[in-house]
């Protein structure tokens, strides 16, 4: 089966998805990003995978009619400083793109919860607090966007190549990918995480491919789960790549 297929998956078809607010990210993507499952944005570093997660949020908050999920979102960053700035800067631009469906008192930011994580272990307990959140959130609207920006910051420099550490490593990523999956489809949540491609480098020193940060072994695709992986290039070009298991 190739690629194209699986985006015409009868599942991917009837998915809720939430519109990136760029019609031509949205038909690479076949509506937008999808409920219920995860999706890993891939990409260098400073290609704009956090401009494209900032301005999900905001997309998120649109009614269901103009391709949202009337939903606030909770973004998780384990990078520093978080990006206040420029959320603000897209939250200014995105009231006078959609003044004519938004209230003029209305303010985006206040749908938009931010909390910043150190360690895997600390968002790992952070997901498992998530079930009260989701039951009772704390703004107006329900949360149903989670963006993790970026997971392989928490991975990458945390653990040493140890049998021990690459073993505590692997069980750690289960469970937070375990518990992302969970929530995902208890509640109908549109999760996405980002990651960074790094060249990795053979030992007889020449460049034998791309490694994607830690998610080298995840399940992308599997049977009741609409899953993608993509992949975003120097020139913010989207290619969908769709692995099926």
């Amino acid at each position: 089966m190739i690629p194209q297929n699986l985006l015409q998956n009868p599942l991917a078809l009837t998915t809720q998805k939430c519109t990136l607010g760029c019609p031509i990210l949205d038909r690479c993507l076949a509506g937008g990003v999808p409920c219920n499952s995860i999706t890993e944005l891939v990409a260098e570093s400073g290609s704009g995978k956090t401009q494209l997660c900032l301005q999900l949020v905001l997309s998120a908050q649109l009614p269901t009619s103009l391709g949202g999920l009337a939903a606030s979102s909770l973004y998780i960053h384990s990078e520093f400083p978080f990006p206040s700035r420029r959320l603000q800067q897209l939250s200014q631009s995105f009231r006078s793109s959609y003044s004519h469906v938004l209230d003029s008192e209305y303010n985006p930011l206040d749908f938009v919860l931010v909390r910043g994580v150190q360690s895997a272990d600390q968002l790992f307990d952070v997901l498992l607090k998530m079930d009260s959140v989701l039951l009772r959130p704390p703004t107006q609207f329900p949360v149903r966007l989670i963006v993790i920006d970026s997971i392989a910051a928490l991975f990458r420099g945390e653990f040493e190549n140890t049998p021990f550490d690459l073993k505590r490593r692997s069980s750690l990523f289960f469970k937070i990918s375990g518990k992302l999956k969970a929530l995902a489809e208890r509640f109908g949540l549109a999760v996405v995480v980002t990651n960074q491609v790094v060249d990795f480098v053979g030992q007889a020193g020449g460049l034998n491919g791309l490694r994607v940060g830690i998610w080298e072994f995840v399940v992308i695709w599997e049977e009741g789960l609409c899953g993608f992986r993509a992949v975003l290039g120097q020139l913010c070009e989207l290619e969908v790549v769709l692995v099926e298991e």
